[in-house]
């Protein structure tokens, strides 16, 4: 672990990673503690990047909101098979586009004949993808005079077109944002309210909230967004005002919730444990159970690596010979990686470069936040992959808290 630690000292020194926290945790609450860097690159703010700090957590999010769901599911107020239509009449709206016409300036239709259910919601197999990664999408969105992904409600975020048939294809999208929206409507609560109510209070996790602007306990404890240049080169850059929700107003069960490293990691180790207070055991089973029929897992390993960006954004840095699908809970990787993790270990992240892991095979479960662009930046996953495999080595749990700071 002491070689890890001084690699990402040295990435803050080089000027491409401001801040930093690391967290990982064996299954009888072993815990290891590693932070550095600075909170904010402006020159006025001088308190050091910690597990305190408070990150967009982006679509780390999208864990707590498959959470929520199977409580609603526990409850009898969703069905994950069910029409979603009959609660979310806007979805699937728009049909489906399967290409642009340059000379009228239209997109080209093709009518819905699946229903739309909230597995496949979950799964991202619904057809939904985000729009500004499509450009179809962002054809469609600009014959309307609208930006992608600007809007205040999920409704105008995510009222699309979808981009294939629900159920024949994966494409990562705006699916667990209508999830999100569907547990607002069923329980007439917002995601902040239920989560504190279903999650964040029975964990004790003070320290998250869909809205931080409204915590005056957050004050002065925000980290700062930062950017490198597109292709991950030169120092970093604070972006002031860089608004991760695109001006949303809503809860965004997608990607819009803001915790500090320590809340969201005593959130990923009751995960870990499978604790009933928040979950029943079946429900536990269900999230972590591969959704994906073989046919579409074949379809999403292709989808991962075919497009160099796309294995970027959404592969967690792990090579295209391991075997992946997908559970409620995020992307399963079915083989081992020797010295990483074990054959079943589910991966996911945030777009400002921060992954967690959970390997039930050894116990274990870890968190690297930071927050820096472009997304998922692969000098700084790699960073996180060498973290990994410190704890994986069992060089990285001791009983003792370590909690150095990068001055």
């Amino acid at each position: 672990m002491e070689n890890v630690k001084k690699r990402y000292l040295e990435a803050h020194e080089d000027g491409y990673l401001p801040g930093f926290a690391l967290m990982a945790s064996s299954q009888d609450g072993d815990t290891v503690i590693f932070s550095g860097g600075k909170q904010s690159l402006n020159p006025n703010s001088a308190n050091p990047f910690t597990e305190n700090t408070i990150c967009a957590l982006a679509s780390m999010t999208k864990l707590l909101t498959a959470v929520v769901v199977l409580q609603c599911i526990e409850h009898g107020l969703l069905n994950l098979d069910a029409n979603v239509n009959v609660i979310l009449p806007e979805v699937g709206k728009y049909d489906i586009i399967t290409g642009w016409d340059d000379e009228t300036n239209q997109g080209i239709f093709q009518s819905i004949t699946t229903p739309i259910t909230l597995r496949m919601l979950l799964t991202h197999t619904s057809g939904h993808a985000y729009d500004w990664f499509r450009p179809a999408l962002k054809n469609w969105r600009a014959s309307r005079g609208e930006q992608p992904w600007l809007g205040a409600t999920v409704e105008q975020k995510a009222t699309i077109p979808l981009v294939f048939a629900p159920g024949t294809q994966f494409a990562y999208g705006v699916g667990v944002d209508w999830a999100g929206k569907m547990v607002e409507r069923v329980t007439g609560q917002t995601l902040e309210v239920f989560m504190k109510e279903r999650i964040w209070e029975p964990l004790g996790m003070r320290d998250v909230t869909f809205w931080p602007k409204e915590r005056g306990e957050f004050e002065g404890r925000m980290a700062g967004m930062n950017r490198l240049g597109e292709n991950g080169e030169g120092r970093a850059e604070e972006v002031p005002g860089f608004d991760i929700g695109g001006g949303a107003t809503d809860c965004l069960g997608g990607g819009g919730a803001f915790a500090s490293t320590k809340a969201y990691f005593t959130f990923l180790q009751a995960v870990l444990r499978r604790d009933e207070k928040i979950l029943k055991k079946t429900s536990w089973q269900e999230l972590f159970r591969p959704q994906l029929s073989p046919e579409l897992k074949a379809f999403f390993n292709e989808y991962l690596h075919a497009d160099p960006l796309r294995a970027q954004y959404l592969a967690m840095g792990i090579p295209a010979s391991i075997t992946k699908t997908w559970c409620f809970a995020g992307m399963i990787c079915e083989d081992a990686q020797e010295g990483r993790f074990s054959a079943g270990t589910v991966f996911w992240g945030g777009m400002p470069s921060m992954a967690w892991w959970i390997d039930g095979a050894v116990g274990t479960c870890g968190l690297a936040t930071c927050q820096v662009m472009p997304p998922m930046c692969p000098k700084i996953m790699a960073l996180h992959e060498k973290f990994q495999r410190a704890v994986f080595g069992g060089v990285g749990i001791a009983k003792s808290t370590d909690a150095l700071q990068a001055q």
